[in-house]
């Protein structure tokens, strides 16, 4: 939402600056993302001060001698006729860009050089007038920035409106917050633009005034409606502090009328629309659904084919406009426009949206119809556009305002605990203060007496306040959002950060929450990062189920692997010349589409299954100033970190990691059962990048159960899983005795996994053996044909003692002769 900082003081007539303003929405009502000075191109200009002035004879020009506070006086030649020694005026250095979009540059004038320029008001764009440069009534120092002595131009504030506060969409519903923050009190309009008093004509299905008539047909597509008819307007450029308003609000200025609309949409925060009555049939306005096989022609010229689920604005004769999207082409104010019809309305936010998705459009308008406007706010938008219209198109309003349709239904109360809110914020609030917050917002706050409230469900001994909400706050249904409103004006930052005594609980974690709190440890601790995407993809309906809504149309399936979304993040980063990726998900796939998965009962089913993804590609390490360029990670890089993540998301399971048929490299087993791959990932990949690999990995199915209440049972066939009990933690001291360690290498066949060997040196090795690692693989001179030469080290240690000679060299006896026994693997000889 783009905020103009002067149109919210025409609402709440503040001190604060604009910076102060940012930070004051931001720690209460929303987050401010953007902040822009409207006259930023004027932050070159300075203060300068005239020192002597004389004329140059047999011209107009004067030669001056000005100081503009860098230390150095300067020579600047004048073409105005009001230099006066002495006087401060704004001036433009040598090289600094005009709003005309010239440079200043130093020349010579009739032997003169001109050093920079004095500068008047239309120069600067801060008005029409070339006679005379702008005189400054300032004590300001020369060199003073032109910007911290005039209050020039606006300041567009852009806050991030989240979809449950849409009374944020309006200047108006941010200028209630701001009076609450600092305590200033809202001020309507007044002047000549001011709202005026106008009569309402209402009627469940049609009212007539002013020699128009509406007619209500759909009234669940449409729950209010309002229209007026203006007469004898001018349609024309809008006065300057009209078009200022609009175009602070990143709007663009049409003309007088059209501004006017945007303008109510903007700082009241109700869409409208005004037709030129003159193109309307019988001057009727009737709201219908579309019919079968109706067109229409929408404001930006595109024909558009309606369907009767779609709430239509028509005439007499046709429909002509979309309701709560866009308005016709054929109806559109023009410069002939004499007579106006406008309209402000509520319509169904569900209709509105599919309406809009059908027809591949979105406004300002259908944005706010889509969250909810105010359902009592329509009569003053109304009036506001009437008294605004006249103001600056001129016209009378003929008869009043016509309102169809049923009224809002009164808000329900919510009952308030004072206790209930010491306990959720942890702060004692009291509750003048509670009054106080909630009442600065709307909220009327209604204290209960003894027993009261017991009617509507609540505990009569606990509640002390009825709140009920504005017509505009739709997301407060809850206790739970009152005490957000009353922490949030508190001051998230004036709550205690202790943490108070609790109870655990006794509720153990769900198996797949504990394993990817493993896998996420594990993969952190590797050097990895992790990417939390949308599980969103392109893919095709013959493998991929389709959203019915999707969030964008180019992606309208669920991944059925966590690789695709992650190689695109990979190609995200290698389009901005980044090859080193080291990424994991741990997410949900979508299968039951010629996808294999358990736990699905019957054809067409969908399946979700956790699974942990990852890709890798680049340097295996980062560069070391003193060391060459790193080497690339490889397959086997890959194959070591899928059997890392294997046992961390399942401890003391037999964990195996075979070949697998293209196009995985690997298949990752857990107790013989296949639950994973290692692949090589295809991308749209420059030149010069690393080949890049990717692990997936099943942690296992999603339940698909309801939450059974205490006594009921779950579905049938479904059980609960249960996760493995926590091993307790062990601790031993740091060794104090030396290590001990040798060298094995061994002729072992190349149809034997090093895996297979690696279990026999463990289980041989004893509890004495330390670590065991796999360093060589040598195919060559002296190495048989079908065999490769592996190498081990093997460190081993007594807790107590130094190992002697004849102890370790009988562990290698061991270690050999259990080689050759239950393998038939021998060492290499030299």
């Amino acid at each position: 939402m783009n905020l103009s900082h002067e149109w919210l003081k025409a609402f709440v007539p503040h001190a604060l600056s604009a910076e102060e303003v940012r930070d004051l929405l931001t720690a209460h009502v929303a987050t401010v993302e953007g902040f822009e000075r409207l006259r930023a191109d004027l932050a070159p200009f300075v203060v300068a001060r005239v020192v002597e002035t004389r004329k140059v004879p047999d011209t107009k020009l004067s030669f001056n001698t000005v100081d503009d506070g860098s230390g150095t006086l300067l020579e600047v030649v004048c073409g105005a006729p009001n230099v006066t020694a002495g006087a401060v005026y704004p001036f433009a250095r040598t090289g600094t860009m005009m709003p005309a979009g010239f440079k200043i540059e130093k020349k010579k004038i009739r032997g003169f050089t001109s050093n920079g320029m004095l500068c008047s008001a239309a120069e600067l764009g801060l008005g029409e007038d070339h006679a005379g440069i702008l005189e400054l009534t300032t004590d300001a120092a020369p060199g003073t920035p032109l910007l911290d002595v005039l209050p020039l131009g606006d300041v567009r504030l852009v806050l991030d409106v989240l979809p449950n506060r849409p009374d944020l969409l309006s200047h108006l519903g941010v200028a209630r917050e701001l009076s609450a923050l600092t305590g200033v009190p809202m001020q309507l309009a007044d002047g000549p633009h001011a709202a005026p008093a106008v009569d309402v004509v209402r009627d469940p299905r049609a009212a007539t005034s002013g020699g128009a008539t509406v007619r209500l047909e759909d009234p669940e597509g449409c729950p209010q409606y309002l229209g007026a008819v203006v007469r004898g307007v001018t349609v024309a450029p809008s006065p300057a502090w009209l078009r200022e308003r609009v175009e602070a609000a990143g709007v663009r200025s049409i003309n007088n009328v059209v501004d006017v609309t945007n303008a109510v949409l903007h700082g009241l925060g109700h869409p409208m629309h005004a037709f030129d009555l003159a193109t309307l049939a019988e001057q009727t306005v009737v709201i219908r659904r579309a019919r079968a096989g109706e067109k229409m022609t929408t404001l930006d010229g595109v024909e558009r084919a309606l369907t009767p689920e779609m709430t239509m604005i028509a005439d007499a004769a046709r429909s002509i406009a979309v309701a709560g999207v866009m308005g016709g082409e054929a109806s559109e104010v023009k410069a002939t426009t004499t007579d106006l019809f406008l309209e402000v309305a509520s319509f169904d936010p569900k209709r509105t949206r599919l309406t809009r998705r059908a027809l591949g459009l979105s406004t300002d308008a259908s944005y706010r119809f889509e969250r909810g406007i105010d359902p009592n706010g329509l009569v003053d938008a109304m009036r506001a556009a009437i008294g605004m219209i006249v103001a600056v198109a001129g016209g009378r309003l003929d008869g009043g305002i016509m309102a169809v349709g049923a009224g809002p239904a009164p808000r329900s109360a919510v009952g308030l605990r004072p206790a209930r809110v010491q306990a959720v914020l942890g702060a004692l609030i009291t509750e003048e203060e509670i009054t106080r917050y909630l009442s600065s917002v709307g909220f009327r706050v209604l204290r209960l007496g003894e027993g009261e409230g017991v009617e509507k469900g609540w505990r009569g001994e606990d509640v002390v306040f009825s709140v009920t909400p504005p017509s505009w706050r739709h997301d407060v249904t809850r206790e739970v959002d009152l005490i957000e409103e009353v922490a949030r004006l508190h001051g998230y930052d004036r709550l205690p950060d202790t943490i108070e005594a609790y109870r655990p609980t006794t509720v153990p974690d769900h198996p797949l929450f504990v394993a990817g709190l493993r896998v996420r440890d594990t993969l952190v601790a590797a050097g990895l990062a992790e990417v939390r995407p949308v599980p969103f993809v392109k893919g095709d309906d013959a493998s991929h189920w389709r959203v019915t809504n999707p969030l964008a149309e180019d992606e309208p399936h669920l991944r059925v692997s966590l690789l695709e979304s992650l190689a695109r993040r990979a190609e995200y980063n290698l389009t901005r010349m980044h090859g080193d990726v080291r990424l994991f998900e741990v997410g949900s796939v979508f299968l039951g589409k010629r996808h294999g998965h358990s736990g699905v009962q019957g054809a067409g089913a969908i399946a979700e299954e956790v699974r942990v993804g990852i890709v890798l590609m680049g340097a295996r390490h980062p560069q070391h100033f003193a060391d060459g360029p790193p080497p690339v990670i490889d397959a086997w890089d890959a194959k070591g970190l899928a059997e890392r993540v294997a046992r961390a998301a399942f401890p003391g399971a037999a964990i195996g990691i075979e070949p697998a048929e293209d196009p995985a490299l690997w298949a990752i087993t857990v107790d013989a059962r296949a639950v994973g791959t290692v692949d090589r990932v295809t991308l749209d990949a420059p030149v010069w990048a690393s080949p890049a690999f990717g692990i997936e990995l099943t942690l296992g199915a999603m339940p698909v159960a309801c939450v059974a209440k205490p006594g009921e049972s779950v579905h049938a066939g479904v059980r609960p899983a249960s996760a493995p009990p926590t091993p307790a933690v062990r601790y031993r001291p740091l060794p104090t005795t030396p290590a001990a360690a040798f060298d094995l290498a061994l002729l072992v066949p190349d149809a034997l996994s090093a895996a297979d060997v690696e279990q026999v040196l463990r289980t041989s090795g004893g509890e004495m053996l330390e670590s065991l690692a796999l360093f060589d693989e040598f195919r060559g001179a002296g190495v048989p044909d079908g065999m490769r030469s592996l190498a081990w080290r093997l460190t081993f240690r007594h807790p107590e003692r130094t190992l002697r000679d004849k102890e370790i060299d009988g562990r290698r006896s061991q270690l050999l002769k259990s080689l050759e026994n239950q393998l038939g693997v021998k060492p290499r000889t030299a």
